[in-house]
């Protein structure tokens, strides 16, 4: 039973007869032990008493419960009545019920962070009010107050992200200090295309390149034939010294659709299909002729004439050019290291820098490079008198709002925090460590941090920089905020700088890192879904 609640499989199959094949997992593997273990053999199964079997499917289910409670108790007490961070997701299961996956994220004795499933809520509706007394509840039944909470995490992914939203201000509320930073990294680049896409013609454009990859590369012999038509391209452009030839030039691309899941395929989306877009013409011509049916002849044909204008090709490269701006931004954002945060910072204002260049950018250079594209490829150019205005326009909104939204997620209160976090790493000898922006991220935790208290840390903290960079040779190969943490119990330290320690604490109990709790989130597994 262990083994099949620690992989989360069911128990039980849909035939459960001597006569099946397939039993379901739970008999399956006992039968399988049964023949290989002498001592149990007379004790299970159909040799077992009569009430003892364990086959019974309300049995088995009172046992996982039974499992369930001591397994939450042990995590109870584990925490112990400290403070914790809330992580949450949400999932609509196979009955159309809304559920919430709940899990908290704490210190253990050790001084290590560890994060544990506590249960699944059920929600009668995905409203604001109705989720935090979901959640609320579910806590007190744990004898756990939002007053604890230090951090809160919720996934962007799920379809009730302006609900979330709303749910992350109530809590805060109830906790000041339950910040929610994971916002600031989690799939900034599938916010700002959501966030471009209220541009009609940008949604336009998503929604197209979504439909045409459906045609072009749902069969293997249109995927051969367009990587064909590309490799031909390629050594066209070789042979006119168009390209240079090099380690790791002129790979092969691919055409994969964008994914929520995968925090940079909006970007290489629109990268590809502007690269590929000779190639992808030629396939569509190839559907309009050998498709066997009249209706995909007639989607290639409707593709071929929407993709094949001068207001496609010129949103097609306005949104790659924001995207490439803000893409190595998202990629330092999703690294697990505490000591990017630092870098990340420093990103943000050059995205925005950049965004703002792109924004004042005379016409000419743009319109220039979507000319040469729409003449190699055979697109009328239209006269630029009424588009010019219209096109300028929706660009200034486009690249308006990615301003925005990056100030949204990476406000003072933001900011504050995630530089607080890079300079207690120790990383690197604690080359980062800088009081004064320590203090500044300790003077948002007022309650936790008094007038007293914060003459007291800056005392310590000035001790404890010398303590373990220059005398403790314990703390010299630390890699990162858990490994100071730990390193810091094992020295009993902790109770030499409490304060500090509880500095440590709040910045591991931000939910900074996009793998950790992308790994999290992952217990959504659980659920059964459609």
């Amino acid at each position: 039973m262990r083994l099949l609640l620690n992989q989360g499989l069911v128990f039980r199959g849909h035939h459960e007869d001597e006569s099946s094949l397939n039993k379901g997992y739970f008999l399956e593997i006992l039968s399988w032990y049964v023949e290989r273990c002498d001592k149990i053999r007379d004790l299970v199964l159909k040799k077992a008493t009569k009430n003892d079997e364990l086959t019974s499917h309300k049995i088995q289910k009172d046992i996982i419960i039974a499992g369930k409670i001591e397994t939450v108790k042990a995590i109870m007490d584990d925490l112990n009545g400290d403070f914790f961070a809330l992580l949450v997701d949400e999932s609509c299961d196979v009955s159309r019920k809304e559920q919430l996956a709940i899990v908290l994220r704490y210190f253990n004795i050790c001084g290590s962070v560890v994060e544990h499933f506590i249960g699944i809520v059920h929600v009668r509706n995905t409203s604001t009010l109705c989720l935090k007394e979901a959640i609320v509840d579910y806590l007190a039944q744990h004898s756990l107050s939002l007053s604890y909470v230090r951090g809160q995490c919720y996934d962007g992914e799920s379809n009730m992200q302006e609900d979330l939203r709303g749910l992350k201000t109530l809590i805060q509320q109830k906790s000041k200090f339950a910040y929610s930073i994971y916002y600031f990294a989690h799939q900034l680049q599938l916010t700002l295309v959501a966030v471009s896409k209220k541009c009609l013609e940008v949604g336009e454009l998503v929604l197209s390149i979504s439909n045409l990859l459906n045609i072009v590369v749902c069969s293997f012999k249109r995927m051969d034939y367009l990587r064909e038509s590309q490799a031909e391209k390629v050594q066209e452009a070789l042979d006119m010294g168009e390209l240079e030839t090099g380690r790791g030039l002129n790979q092969e691309l691919g055409l994969a659709r964008a994914a929520d899941t995968r925090w940079d395929s909006h970007y290489k989306s629109f990268k590809n299909f502007i690269s590929m877009f000779g190639s992808i013409i030629d396939v569509l011509d190839t559907i309009v002729v050998d498709a066997r049916t009249l209706e995909e002849r007639a989607k290639a044909k409707e593709y071929l004439s929407t993709c094949q204008t001068f207001e496609v090709a010129f949103i097609l490269h306005l949104m790659r050019d924001i995207l490439w701006i803000t893409n190595k931004l998202n990629t330092s954002l999703q690294k697990k290291k505490e000591q990017n945060i630092a870098n990340a910072i420093l990103l943000v204002e050059v995205a925005k820098k950049q965004l703002q260049k792109l924004r004042e950018e005379e016409w000419d250079s743009p319109i220039d490079k979507v000319s040469a594209f729409c003449v190699k490829y055979n697109i009328s150019i239209p006269n630029f008198d009424d588009f010019y205005v219209n096109s300028g326009r929706s660009r200034h909104k486009i690249i308006d709002w990615q301003v925005q939204e990056l100030n949204a997620r990476f406000n003072e209160v933001t900011t504050n925090l995630l530089v607080g976090v890079a300079c207690v790493n120790p990383v690197d000898s604690f080359f980062s460590f800088d009081i004064n922006k320590i203090l500044m991220m300790v003077e948002l935790y007022p309650d936790d941090f008094d007038e007293n208290i914060m003459v007291t840390l800056k005392n310590q903290l000035e001790t404890y920089i010398v303590d373990v960079r220059d005398v403790d040779e314990r703390f010299s190969n630390l890699q990162g905020l858990v490994d100071l943490s730990e390193t810091l119990v094992k020295t009993k330290k902790h109770l030499n700088y409490p304060f500090v320690f509880r500095l440590v604490k709040f910045a591991l109990l931000l939910p900074v890192a996009t793998t950790i709790v992308e790994r999290t989130f992952s217990v959504m597994n659980l659920i059964k879904s459609e």
